[in-house]
């Protein structure tokens, strides 16, 4: 064979998934269809001088080890060292400026509520209890139920004995919180409403659910438990750190390299077919790309196993994030915290607004008033802009991929005018200081980034396609039906966003074999 192992994408789960096989003294090429690495945590110029890094933003569940176990501080890559705070702006007020610390955010809720102050402090005191057992099962792989082996039990065993340990009233609450919506578990919480919409946005970004919706408190518990520390330069440095890592291994990377096929023979993958014709051998193939392009798209209908190919085709996949790129020709200035610089805000005054949000989506239609999760990366890297100038990087949900009267020019302006309605409601002067702007529907998204529905998880995160469901049972543990062939992308466990934690998982699974 020419190569140990081919891995399909070059974005930060391929990177992550070759280096550590480089590491380990595998020959390992990556193939990108792009012209360069990093998929949605790729630096991206938007306008002539004005650049974002990265479709995606938010870092804070990159996985500390996989930054340990391939040594990403030698090839320049650090964590910020304090916590980026998250503002929730109010039309009328101040708004909140919200951090994971109890003590440090006590004096803005209480502005709302004192007794949410208190209240927050065991909230977070919750959810440190649990951090441990929680991550411990999105860091490890996912249990194979459909032909459980005696690690599988094993796993499965001591996952109830940690549960156990946990003692009975943050047992019982963990075992009541899968099904519970977030809306519901953050009113048993809280009474402030800013406080509770700020906390419930990442839950309900990217997915086909508004707060109301079973399972978002699992999504929020879920990104709780393993948020940490910013990346310092945002996506695009992960990225850049992981390239050098892979190459000081060995690993050749080839970009402008779209793959036309996965060749398979009697069942086991032997290879893949580039677009040019040209033909590549290895061992492994391990496919970054989400399910439903992998199974359905790169390998003959004839070698998909027919029960796996029945589930494929059930993978939900629709998307409802759009992006939105604003270069300024000056700060992006709230009104309710003149003079402040502020790098993350999400907008959302009330969880009822972010179900409203969520609405249309259900009939094809598009929502007229966005929920907002932005940052200016120019704030901490002046470099992204000219000189006094900035960006704003926008996640705006909901815009459904499948739009009923489908996406054209209008109605992609009509969407960019929709979220600056909404920023201009907390940022008067933002319209008078747009210098260009870049709209991208979840149409868009697809085109650019070969996300099937334009789904930026790989797939829909929902109680039915996570862990070993996610995408489907014969494929829990990374490995799948087809011999020789691997997932590492965010279609598989632990799901989507900048986490490293599908590639290193897929890594692990390719070593074990």
């Amino acid at each position: 064979m020419e190569f140990d192992a081919i891995v399909i994408g070059g974005g930060h789960n391929g990177l992550t998934a070759a280096a550590l096989l480089g590491k380990a003294g595998r020959k390992v090429l990556v193939l990108e269809r792009r012209d360069r690495v990093g998929g949605l945590a790729a630096l991206e110029e938007f306008h002539p001088g004005y650049r974002v890094p990265g479709l995606l933003h938010d870092t804070t569940g990159l996985r500390p080890f996989v930054v340990e176990a391939l040594g990403l501080e030698r090839h320049g890559f650090s964590f910020r060292r304090e916590e980026l705070p998250v503002y929730a702006p109010q039309k009328e007020g101040g708004g909140l400026l919200l951090h994971r610390s109890a003590e440090v955010s006590a004096p803005e809720i209480r502005n709302f509520s004192a007794r949410d102050a208190d209240r927050y402090g065991d909230f977070r005191r919750f959810l440190s209890r649990v951090r441990e057992f929680v991550a411990g099962m999105l860091n490890k792989p996912a249990p194979e139920l459909s032909q459980p082996g005696l690690r599988d039990l094993w796993t499965l065993s001591r996952s109830a004995w940690e549960l156990r340990r946990l003692g009975e009233k943050d047992l019982l609450e963990l075992l009541r919180l899968g099904p519970l919506c977030a809306a519901d578990w953050l009113n048993e919480w809280f009474e402030g409403k800013l406080l509770k919409a700020a906390l419930a946005g990442p839950a309900i970004q990217g997915t086909w659910m508004g707060p109301w919706s079973a399972g978002t408190a699992a999504n929020l518990l879920f990104q709780e438990s393993v948020a940490g520390f910013e990346v310092q330069g945002g996506p695009a440095a992960l990225t850049q750190a992981l390239e050098s890592a892979a190459r000081s291994f060995g690993v050749e990377i080839r970009t402008s390299s779209p793959v036309a096929a996965i060749r398979t023979a009697g069942g086991r993958a032997e290879g893949v077919t580039l677009t040019s014709g040209e033909p590549l051998d290895c061992a492994r193939v391990i496919s970054t790309c989400d399910p439903r392009r992998t199974f359905l798209g790169l390998i003959p209908a004839r070698e998909v196993p027919p029960g796996l190919d029945s589930s494929i085709r059930q993978w939900r996949c629709r998307g409802t994030l759009a992006k939105v790129h604003l270069a300024l020709n000056g700060p992006l200035e709230f009104s309710g915290r003149p003079g402040a610089r502020l790098e993350a805000v999400r907008t959302g005054e009330e969880l009822d607004e972010l179900e409203r949000a969520f609405d249309p989506v259900k009939y094809g239609e598009c929502s007229s008033a966005p929920i907002l999760d932005l940052r200016v990366p120019t704030i901490s890297d002046p470099s992204l802009a000219p000189a006094g100038h900035h960006v704003v990087s926008i996640l705006a949900s909901f815009a459904p991929y499948d739009l009923r009267a489908g996406w054209s020019e209008e109605k992609r302006k009509s969407l960019g005018e929709s979220v600056l309605d909404v920023l201009e409601r907390f940022a008067p002067a933002v319209r008078s200081r747009v210098v260009a702007g870049e709209i991208l529907t979840p149409v868009d998204l697809e085109e650019r980034y070969s996300l099937t529905g334009g789904q930026i998880h790989h797939g829909e995160i929902a109680l039915d396609q996570l862990f070993s469901l996610r995408p489907a049972p014969s494929c829990a543990r990374h490995a799948t039906p087809i011999a020789g062939l691997y997932l590492a992308g965010g279609g598989t466990h632990p799901g989507g966003g900048i986490t490293a934690a599908p590639g290193a998982l897929a890594a692990a699974a390719v070593l074990s074999s």
